[in-house]
């Protein structure tokens, strides 16, 4: 009897694309389209081949701007019918607010008050399209929302703008009794040249001055952060301390260019497999979201291997996840580096007048703290052998 595949991808592992992403037909700022456009009934049906769990998309994605109420009815049914028909679901949706030219200054934050305006109209609406679809999540990516000369736009009234929208967004779901959360994704820049919000860090302070943070968090995106040099995982870490972990967009980046969306993994595998150990170990249940697109050369058989490719990846650092666990050499460096004998909990831990008075008269061995080696090296060492494939389950467990 053949092995299961311990790397194929199962409705519990949540895996999801967007339209955006697969639908990619490859067109870019230098060249013409290299892909059939498919239709979201197709995409529906090719994210079900390849074994992921669900599809998210934008507005437009799903229902053309152009279309009329009957066209609209009948995309929106026959998208239904087709996640019915594959088991497909629709976990997340969002608004795009940066392609149409009337968003060339800003959705939210624009200067011109009829443009701030339809950008609540449009946001409405995708919204009631979202629900419908069974959306839980909806994200917002404040793509416009930035300047290229600071000249242009007060920052404080930009924020101030930004927040009137995302208040009166929150009263309107609530007023309909949606069962609907918001995550807000930060970016540094691309399309303006600076955007406001730019880092996860950022966002996760502007949450806090809503009128409902309760209802919003954050969806940070690997090449996002990256972009601006950042350690993603850590930004992600910060999000989960905090409770706004609401979502997440995973795909790869080659650091300080432009926003490549590069199959999961694939440009820098260490750091994918440290961002995956943490949503493993934290128990994130959310949807693993692959927000990236096949390359340019690829035909429609290359965007299912692209779609395979990122959720096997994931898997795969998953697997590698849990060996990096269970390695008793790996996990004895580990406890070595964090080895506590109780001498310094007098001294630690909640502040009290007594532990301040006795922490000051402590006289510390500074030769011992300095001179002492952390091992890093041999535990970074031992990484590296571990996801080159040298190290792995059959070293498990041997000191």
């Amino acid at each position: 009897m053949p092995q299961t595949d311990p790397y194929q991808p199962r409705h519990e592992h949540r895996f999801t694309f967007g339209l955006w992403t697969v639908g990619n037909t490859g067109r870019d700022t230098w060249g013409h389209a290299v892909r059939e456009v498919l239709s979201p009934v197709d995409i529906v049906h090719l994210l079900a081949e390849v074994g992921a769990y669900g599809v998210n998309y934008h507005d437009n994605d799903l229902v053309p701007a152009e279309a009329t109420p009957s066209e609209r009815d009948r995309i929106v049914r026959d998208f239904k019918r087709a996640l019915k028909d594959t088991g497909i679901v629709n976990p997340m949706a969002t608004t795009n607010l940066a392609a149409d030219p009337a968003f060339k200054d800003g959705a939210f934050t624009a200067n011109d008050p009829a443009v701030r305006a339809y950008a609540l109209q449009k946001s409405l609406r995708g919204i009631d399209l979202g629900v419908e679809t069974g959306a839980t999540t909806y994200v917002f990516w404040g793509g416009r929302e930035g300047v290229e000369s600071d000249a242009s736009k007060d920052p404080l009234e930009a924020l101030k703008r930004y927040r009137e929208a995302l208040n009166y967004l929150c009263a309107y779901v609530k007023d309909r009794g949606y069962d609907l959360k918001f995550a807000l994704e930060a970016k540094p820049n691309e399309p303006r040249s600076d955007l406001f919000l730019p880092t996860t860090g950022s966002m996760l302070a502007f949450l806090h001055t809503l009128d409902h943070p309760e209802m919003v968090g954050l969806n940070p995106e690997v090449a996002h952060e990256q972009m601006a040099g950042l350690n993603f995982m850590h930004a992600v870490a910060q999000a989960w301390d905090a409770g706004k972990l609401f979502h997440i967009d995973l795909n790869d980046q080659n650091y300080a260019r432009f926003d490549q969306d590069l199959r999961f993994g694939s440009q820098n595998p260490k750091a994918a497999f440290f961002l995956v150990k943490f949503l493993e170990d934290v128990g994130y249940a959310g949807s693993r979201h692959f927000d990236a697109h096949a390359y340019r050369t690829e035909d429609a058989e290359g965007v299912k291997e692209f779609a395979r490719g990122c959720m096997r990846t994931y898997l795969l650092f998953k697997e590698k996840a849990r060996q990096f666990n269970q390695d008793r050499e790996i996990q004895a460096l580990v406890k070595a580096a964090c080895a506590d004998d109780g001498a310094m909990t007098p001294y630690l831990g909640t502040y009290s007048a007594k532990k301040a008075k006795a922490l000051r008269a402590h006289a510390f061995d500074l030769a011992a703290l300095r001179q002492r080696g952390l091992a890093y090296e041999r535990l970074d060492q031992l990484t590296i052998e571990l996801l080159a494939g040298v190290r792995g389950s059959a070293r498990a467990g041997r000191a």
